[in-house]
């Protein structure tokens, strides 16, 4: 046999195994994109409920889903490093006369900083949005405000109960209509 025949006979062997291996690695490669699409995208769906679990939980993927060591997405970690720091700065006392104009602030802050979050994100995997339409262009209707916000008012409201910080308010209010059957019951 000669060498040609050598080299024919690796390139049919070898050949398919790199073409799977290529394979692979673009499957990979693919995937990771898939994924770094997928944080931003739950990120953007919710960024007008920041408090649901889904937001919270693509929030704390960042870490695993980009990369320091590439520089856009070193944006996005850096964005993220920013934005959690101010997360964690929240440290207001709600007998402070003060409180609803701290509290504010604090959430004006957060809105900024997670658009600055989102623009950088949206750059790394390839969106264009300014962050005039990250920080205003969601919809949240009236509704789910309401709710949430009665939901932490009862929650609230009950966590001060057992506290021992609020009294259950108790009422007697007489049954006109029992006592009326009372009456007729007597004569």
């Amino acid at each position: 046999m000669t060498i040609s025949d050598w080299l024919v006979i690796s390139a049919v062997l070898v050949g398919p195994i790199l073409a799977v291996q290529v394979q692979k690695g673009i499957e990979s490669l693919r995937e990771i994109k898939l994924r770094k699409l997928k944080v931003f995208k739950t990120l953007m769906a919710t960024r007008g409920t920041t408090l649901s679990p889904t937001h919270v939980e693509a929030l704390n993927m960042i870490d695993l889903e980009f990369s320091a060591s590439k520089s856009k997405e070193k944006k996005v970690i850096d964005a993220w490093k920013i934005y959690r720091d101010h997360l964690y700065s929240l440290k207001i006392d709600r007998s402070d006369p003060n409180y609803n104009v701290k509290l504010d602030g604090w959430t004006e802050r957060s809105n900024e900083l997670l658009a600055e979050l989102l623009y950088e994100m949206a750059q790394s995997v390839g969106y264009d949005f300014d962050k005039v339409h990250l920080k205003k262009g969601s919809y949240t209707p009236q509704g789910h405000a309401d709710v949430e916000f009665e939901q932490n008012l009862i929650r609230r409201s009950f966590v001060e109960l057992f506290m021992g910080n609020r009294a259950f308010p108790v009422q007697i209010v007489e049954n006109s209509s029992q006592n009326g059957s009372d009456k007729e019951a007597e004569t």
